[in-house]
C-alpha cells in the first residue's frame, strides 16, 4: 500500500497547482472574453456612482444661490472666496481632479484594447463598437467635467505603464479650445461607434451623447470662454492674461462658436421630443405643479398623482436600485419629520420665483408680503416646503393637519399665552440642529408618494445628468446671442406653458436674455446647473455673491380668536406676518474673481511639475 501510494503521489500531475483565481482575471485574458470586456467597460460607470450624482448629502446647490448647508462649515471657504490650493473647500465628488483621471485611464484602456485588433480576441465588431462608443462618451464626460471646474487640464489619451521615471507622468496642461476640441471628437467617435444601437436602460445612448456635446459646445461659445469678454470682466487678476489660452479661445469668433452650439443643441431637440414640450398654451395651475414635479421623478415614483411617462424627458440618467437607492428625502427633509433639513432653499431663489400671472414677487408689494406663498409659479409649490405648506403624513399627534411648521405662533397652553416653535424649526421638539435657517425645505426630487417614509425609506428617482430641457436652453441660448430671437421666444414659451405659466411676449435681446436666464434658473434648480452658468454668464459677483436671506414667520393670534394645545395653520385665526431679512451668521457670503475657476490642488502640483495653477491662486 505504501509503494502504490508513493507511486501515486509522484505520478500526479501538478495542475491542481495553476488554478486561475475566480476573483480576478488577468488583462490578456479580459480582453480575450466578451463577456469579461464588457464587465470591464460596465465598472467605468462608476464615475456616475451614487455619491458623484446630484443627490450627495452636500449637494452643489448650497454653493450657489439656491440654498445653504444646515450643517458643517464644508461650504464656508469657497462661498467666502477663500479656498486655494491648500484648501479647496468643498469637496462635491464629481469635481475631484483625481476621481476623473481614475476614469479616464479606465477608458483609455478600453480604447487601446478595443481598437487593436491583436490586443483583443473580440471577432464581433459591433460588440466591440457598442463598448467603444460607452468608453469614449465615459472620457468625454469626465474631460468636460474637468473644463466646467478648471478650464484646460491635462489632455491623456493612452493608459501608461508603471515606470519609477516620473517625468514620463508630468504633462502641461493642454489650452481651453484643445480639450473641448477632443470632448466633441470623443462625443462625434461615441456617436459613430454606437451607430443604431440601442442599450439596456441606464447605459450610454444617442442623445446622451448628443446631450453632452451640446453642453460642451454651449459652455464653449459662453462669455467666461471668450478672451476679450474674460479680460474685460476680470480686471483685478495679475496672471490672468498670461495663463488665458487655458482659461478662452483667444482666436477666432464667439458668433461661430454659438452657431456650433445652435447646430448641435438643434440636433437633440429633433432626435427626441423631450416632455410636453408642444403646447400652444399654459395649462393650468395645478396641471403645471403635476407636470414639473413629474419631470422630478422622472419614472421613480409610484404615486398615483404623477405622470411616469415624464421619464421621456430624461436623456441620461442614474437609476437608483435597492442597494443603491437614494437618501435624498432623508438628506433634506424637515427635521419635524426626523429628517436632516441640509440643503436649504434661500430666499434668494425662493422670491424670484413669478407670481402665476408672470409679474415679479416682491417683498415691496403689499398684497405679496401678505401672502408670499400664494398665486406663485406652479413650480414653486414642486419645488419648495414653506410654512403651512401640506406635506406628507406626519404621525405625530402635535401636527394632525400634516402641514409645514417653520415660524412661531400664539397658542394657548394650560390656560396661558405661550410663544410656540414649529415642529419644523430649530427651536422645535425634534432634531432641534437639523431644524431650518432660511424658512423653508427643498421638495424638488422628494418622492411625495405618503407610503414613502422620507426619514426611514428610500426613494427612487434617478438624478437627471442631461435632461431634454436643458438642451432647449442651449438652442434658447445660442439662438439670442445669434440674434434670432422670435425662435428663442417661442421656445421659452414652450417651457412656460408646460408649466402652466403666460408667454413672454418681447424679441428684444437684451431683456430675452434676462428673461431666459430667470427662465432656467427656476425650470432646473437643485440641478447642478446655476453653479457654471453663473460664472460662464460672467454674473456671478451679482448673483453667487450676494448675502443669504432667510424668512422669519409669526403667527399672532386674531382679535377674538385663539387656539388651545394643538397648533394648525389656519387664517382665520392667525394673522401672520412675514419678514425678509439677510443672515450672514453661518456664512457671510463673498465673490472673488478668481472663483471663475476652482485652483488646482496643491498636492497634484507638486506631482506634475508641470501643471499650472489657476490664475489668482496661490500654491
Amino acid at each position: 500500500m505504501i509503494v502504490i501510494l508513493l507511486l501515486a503521489l509522484t505520478s500526479c500531475s501538478d495542475d491542481f497547482l495553476n488554478i486561475a483565481p475566480r476573483d480576478r482575471f488577468s488583462d490578456e485574458l479580459v480582453w480575450q472574453d466578451p463577456i469579461l470586456a464588457e464587465k470591464f467597460v460596465s465598472d467605468i460607470y462608476n464615475v456616475f456612482e451614487a455619491s458623484n450624482s446630484g443627490f450627495t448629502e452636500q449637494m452643489q446647490a448650497s454653493a450657489t444661490d439656491e440654498s445653504i448647508w444646515n450643517h458643517t462649515d464644508a461650504f464656508l471657504l469657497l462661498n467666502t472666496g477663500n479656498i486655494n490650493g491648500v484648501n479647496q473647500g468643498w469637496g462635491g465628488t464629481s469635481r475631484w481632479w483625481e476621481r476623473m483621471y481614475v476614469y479616464i485611464r479606465f477608458s483609455n484602456i478600453a480604447i487601446e484594447r478595443l481598437t487593436d485588433d491583436t490586443q483583443n480576441g473580440i471577432t464581433n465588431q459591433s460588440d466591440k463598437d457598442k463598448l467603444l462608443a460607452q468608453a469614449y462618451f465615459i472620457r468625454a464626460y469626465c474631460y468636460h467635467q474637468l473644463l466646467r471646474y478648471y478650464g484646460g487640464v491635462p489632455l491623456i489619451l493612452n493608459s501608461y505603464p508603471y515606470t519609477e521615471d516620473f517625468e514620463t507622468y508630468e504633462i502641461e496642461r493642454s489650452s481651453y479650445a484643445t480639450c473641448v476640441d477632443q470632448v466633441i471628437k470623443d462625443c462625434d467617435e461615441a456617436l459613430n461607434r454606437l451607430g443604431s444601437s440601442v442599450l439596456e436602460k441606464g447605459r450610454v445612448n444617442k442623445n446622451a451623447i448628443l446631450a453632452l456635446k451640446s453642453r460642451m459646445l454651449i459652455y464653449a461659445a459662453s462669455d467666461l470662454h471668450d478672451k476679450d469678454k474674460l479680460t474685460a470682466k476680470v480686471k483685478d487678476i495679475s496672471d490672468l492674461n498670461q495663463k488665458i489660452d487655458l482659461l478662452a479661445y483667444t482666436q477666432g469668433s464667439q458668433q461661430d462658436r454659438y452657431r456650433l452650439a445652435q447646430t448641435a443643441a438643434k440636433a437633440v431637440i429633433d432626435a427626441s421630443t423631450g416632455y410636453k414640450l408642444n403646447l400652444n398654451a399654459p395649462v393650468t395651475a395645478a396641471q403645471g405643479r403635476i407636470n414639473y414635479k413629474s419631470i422630478a421623478m422622472g419614472g421613480g415614483s409610484k404615486d398615483p398623482n404623477i405622470d411616469a411617462t415624464a421619464s421621456s424627458e430624461l436623456l441620461f440618467a442614474r437609476y437608483f436600485i435597492t442597494e443603491q437607492s437614494s437618501a435624498h428625502a432623508r438628506d433634506n427633509g424637515p427635521n419635524g419629520y426626523n429628517n436632516w433639513g441640509g440643503n436649504q432653499p434661500i430666499g434668494l431663489l425662493v422670491d424670484d420665483y413669478e407670481m402665476i400671472d408672470g409679474t415679479k414677487f416682491s417683498w415691496s408689494n403689499p398684497d405679496h408680503k401678505t401672502a408670499p406663498y400664494k398665486n406663485r409659479d406652479p413650480r414653486f409649490y414642486a419645488s419648495i416646503l414653506y410654512d403651512g405648506a401640506a406635506w406628507k403624513p406626519r404621525d405625530n399627534p402635535a401636527d394632525p393637519a400634516n402641514q409645514i411648521q417653520t415660524g412661531t405662533y400664539d397658542l394657548m397652553l394650560d390656560g396661558k399665552l405661550i410663544k410656540y416653535a414649529g415642529l419644523d424649526t430649530k427651536q422645535g421638539p425634534k432634531e432641534a440642529h437639523n431644524g431650518t435657517w432660511t424658512g423653508y425645505y427643498v421638495s424638488k426630487f422628494i418622492d411625495p408618494n405618503p407610503e414613502i417614509i422620507d426619514a426611514q425609506a428610500r426613494q427612487f428617482v434617478p438624478w437627471p445628468y442631461f435632461r431634454y430641457t436643458e438642451a432647449v436652453f442651449n438652442y434658447i441660448e445660442a439662438s439670442i446671442e445669434l440674434g434670432e430671437t422670435t425662435i428663442a421666444r417661442d421656445w421659452i414659451n414652450k417651457i412656460r406653458f408646460r408649466a402652466g405659466m403666460p408667454a413672454i411676449s418681447t424679441t428684444n435681446q437684451n431683456e430675452l436674455r434676462e428673461i431666459f436666464r430667470h427662465e432656467k434658473r427656476i425650470e432646473m434648480a437643485y440641478e447642478e446647473q446655476r453653479f457654471f452658468d453663473a460664472r460662464r454668464w460672467l454674473i456671478a459677483d451679482q448673483t453667487l455673491g450676494r448675502k443669504v436671506t432667510i424668512v422669519v414667520i409669526e403667527g399672532k393670534f386674531k382679535a377674538g380668536k385663539t387656539l388651545s394645545n394643538i397648533y394648525k395653520y389656519d387664517e382665520s385665526i392667525y394673522n401672520y406676518t412675514y419678514s425678509p431679512q439677510e443672515f450672514n451668521t453661518k456664512e457671510n457670503r463673498v465673490w472673488k474673481n478668481q472663483l471663475y475657476f476652482l485652483p488646482l490642488s496643491r498636492d497634484e502640483i507638486r506631482k506634475n511639475s508641470k501643471l499650472v495653477q489657476n490664475p489668482g491662486y496661490t500654491e
